[in-house]
């Protein structure tokens, strides 16, 4: 076979590159293409009737539709000038009304809920297909709100500001094309972002990479209002994007930096002084995030250990840097041997201990304090950071459910209020609001349970992986199983990008999949970030094969401990992770009997040439590079497809608007199945970006395709 053939050349070092190489199916790429389009609907034509048609489609779609449409769900708050805002959709609002109620109204049961804007409204006036992708508001008025509307889904999305005062979009108003882009206020009256400029501003990954200003001024003058905005940073092609940041505390005082992105998780911080005037490079480590300001201090987390001057900082630590004293620090000549150690200009909120990190997503500062979840042995809770003058940063924490899954919702803009949420496997979701003067936490909202959870357990449990790592996994079983290797089982996983597997209450899993006597087992593999940078570089570029190594492993001890079996076992992983099903298909197909590979990247010899593909260079490696080629040819799934290997029955679905994860991965990887003779169905819905869900009706018919698949698979 022809992909075999290329594998194993590119392995003896015979290609130098396999950028300039054909592969097949290569067509499949053009997404909307005439050709391509009638592939897809060839396909959908066979996988529609095996899955819709199945007698069991039907309850499961309803079921999943109940949960995704019910008007008892917990609305996601959001604070602006003191109200609660929310995004809603129901069966009414398939698209959804953005609302806003007060917070005394919202802690009711029965909030009184005021439309600001129907977007099904907006997209029937226009006739358009408007899909809701979020709103930024200005500061200290929070009177004007740049709102995102994409087009089916996409990431790319047009701007538009809007009036919270009128609910209207404001006439002559700020209004950017559709476009990835990233946009913040400057001041009232004038925006930074970054977007395609034209020519030469968008690096080799499809992101801006040249920062401008652009006020309210400029849309006054005659002519199109993008060609007066000012450029206050440049990047390189070879970045992944530059991004503008904009973080004010307290006091009102701002300061204004610019993420440039090296690549997925290294960045160089420059910081624009206020008045105009060269960008100065802050020499943060390139990994690191910023989170806020307080205090007159930019909040940092460490992903490495970081020397300034002899002070140490370990990788995982929480920091408040005085970025005077940065520059003043960095700009000094000092001697290797400098004794004394110089001051530290950055405070240590936290240090983590072994098995515990912050989530470096999950951190967020109110006018007074520093908030971040923190998991210990993937168990979270809420810790809250405080400084009295004088005193040492002191850590508040507050206690959580067993096992539990907690996130941030939202801070408030003035005060130190928090929504978060706790959560665990079969305790449903509850909505809890730390109090301005941070008492106890009180649950708001707490979520109806969606499913019978009195007939499972939870357990959590380690596999021993290939090189002797141990990886915990959590397992959700029923009571009484006998250990016979008949549960049907359902492994899932992700392993990159430092992104963690929690055990979270997912409804639709307990209702389609639990409820139904299924067992569901999260892996904490490698790749993800379940303890800290280190978790999540183990697995980076040479070392890829540790997470997929760690997913067999899991899949092993399941089986033998007799909880399952290769006929009873499933797999399921979307984007990276339908990358990590990808693998799991061409490498250890003996393990499964059901395996659903959705938005995957699965021809890593040509992800960077797609659509946002570049950008995660700096995870998977680079292609071009032929000691790289080598070992993401090792793995990479389409590559290594073969002939007369006894594949599962594979589900393959994807979205033709998905702007991400480009769909010809998918494509390519059920065409190649398709020569080889190998079973396999797929799906390609037309509508729905990279989480293939535009609305409730829409993403109850994946949810009832993939567990009609699963129960076929498995449960029969």
């Amino acid at each position: 076979m022809k992909l075999p053939a290329l594998a194993a050349l590119l392995l003896l070092g015979a290609v130098p590159a396999l950028a300039s190489v054909e592969t097949p199916f290569e067509w499949l790429e053009q997404v909307s293409s005439e050709r391509s389009m009638a592939w897809v609907q060839a396909e959908n034509a066979k996988a529609l009737p095996a899955l819709t048609g199945d007698a069991r489609f039907a309850p499961l779609q309803a079921d999943a539709l109940a949960i995704l449409s019910a008007r008892d769900r917990i609305p996601t708050p959001t604070f602006i000038g003191g109200m609660v805002l929310n995004f809603w959709q129901d069966a009414e609002h398939v698209r959804g009304v953005w609302r806003r109620t007060t917070l005394d109204s919202f802690r009711s049961d029965n909030p009184q809920w005021e439309t600001v804007l129907d977007l099904d409204a907006l997209a029937a006036a226009e006739n358009a297909n408007w899909i809701w992708k979020g709103a930024d508001c200005r500061p200290t008025t929070h009177d004007r709100c740049l709102v995102r509307l994409s087009n089916g889904g996409k990431d790319a999305v047009e701007i538009r500001e809007f009036d919270l005062t009128t609910k209207a979009f404001v006439r002559g108003g700020f209004r950017l094309p559709e476009g990835k882009q990233t946009v913040e206020w400057l001041d009232a009256d004038t925006i930074i972002l970054t977007r395609d400029w034209g020519p030469g501003t968008l690096t080799d990954s499809g992101y801006g990479m040249v920062v401008k200003t652009l006020s309210r001024t400029d849309l006054r003058k005659a002519g199109a209002p993008l060609g007066y905005a000012r450029e206050v940073f440049h990047g390189e092609s070879k970045d992944v994007s530059a991004q503008p940041v904009v973080y004010r505390d307290g006091t009102g005082k701002r300061i204004v930096l610019v993420n440039r992105g090296l690549d997925f998780f290294n960045s160089a911080w420059f910081l624009l002084p206020e008045g105009g005037g060269e960008p100065q490079r802050l020499l943060l480590p390139t990994r690191s995030q910023t989170h806020g300001y307080l205090h007159g201090r930019l909040i940092v987390s460490l992903q490495q250990d970081w020397n300034l001057n002899g002070n140490d900082y370990v990788a995982g630590s929480l920091l408040a840097v005085d970025v005077p004293g940065l520059l003043r620090e960095q700009a000094r000549t000092l001697p290797a041997s400098r004794s004394p150690v110089p001051p530290p200009v950055a405070d240590v909120l936290y240090t983590p201990k072994d098995r515990q990190a912050l989530d470096p997503n999950q951190i967020a500062v109110t006018e007074n304090r520093v908030v971040a979840v923190q998991y210990d042995n993937v168990r979270g809770s809420l810790v809250s950071f405080r400084r009295e003058a004088g005193s040492d940063w002191e850590p508040d924490y507050y206690t959580a459910l067993p096992n539990a899954a907690v996130s941030l919702v939202a801070t408030a803009d003035s005060g130190d209020a928090v929504f978060y949420t706790e959560e665990n496997f079969v305790t449903p979701t509850r909505l809890m609001l730390a109090p301005a003067r941070w008492g106890k936490s009180t649950a708001i909202k707490t979520l109806p349970a969606r499913f019978d959870a009195s007939t499972h357990v939870v357990e959590q449990k380690e596999a021993i992986s290939k090189d002797g790592t141990k990886i915990p996994y959590f397992i959700v079983h029923p009571k009484g199983h006998k250990h016979d290797g008949q549960d049907p089982t359902l492994l899932h996983a992700y392993g990159g990008f430092q992104l963690s597997k929690l055990p979270v209450y997912d409804p639709i899993l307990g209702k389609l999949w639990l409820e139904r006597g299924g067992t569901y087992v999260v892996a904490n593999i490698r790749g993800g970030g379940e303890f800290g940078p280190g978790w999540h570089e183990a697995a980076l570029k040479a070392n890829r094969q540790k997470a997929y190594d760690d997913y067999f492993a899991v899949a092993e001890d399941l089986i033998r401990r007799k909880i399952t079996s290769p006929r009873r076992l499933g797999a399921y992983g979307r984007s990276n992770g339908g990358l990590l099903m990808g693998v799991a298909l061409t490498q250890r197909p003996d393990l499964w009997n059901a395996v659903i590979i959705e938005s995957p990247l699965l021809d890593m010899m040509r992800y960077h040439l797609l659509p946002a593909g570049a950008s995660w260079i700096g995870e998977y490696g680079d292609p071009t590079i032929p000691a790289e080629a080598a070992w993401i040819a090792r793995y990479s799934p389409f590559q290594n497809l073969k002939v007369g290997v006894a594949y599962p029955l594979a589900y393959i679905t994807t979205s033709t608007k998905d702007d991400r994860v480009h769909p010809g991965h998918a494509r390519k990887f059920a065409a190649m199945l398709a020569q080889l003779g190998a079973p396999y169905l797929y799906y390609e819905n037309t509508d729905g970006g990279h989480a293939n869900g535009a609305d409730p009706t829409a993403n109850a018919k994946r949810w009832g395709m993939h567990y009609t698949y699963l129960t076929r698979q498995l449960m029969d």
